[in-house]
């Protein structure tokens, strides 16, 4: 996606959502989809790494 777009991502376990906008593409890791920033992890409730489904 380019930088700047806007994503809404939701938290299916709680219904909980937040719109992110991208600012970087790094770095790769296999499996991973999205990282979010600490502040938008806090915003959902999530805390530490973790791996969640995103749809």
């Amino acid at each position: 996606m380019p930088f700047g777009s806007r994503v809404t991502v939701t938290d299916l376990r709680t219904g909980g959502s937040i719109t992110i906008r991208f600012n970087n593409r790094g770095p790769f890791v296999r499996g991973r989809c999205i990282d979010l920033s600490y502040g938008a992890a806090k915003a959902l409730g999530i805390g530490g790494t973790t791996r969640v489904l995103v749809q």
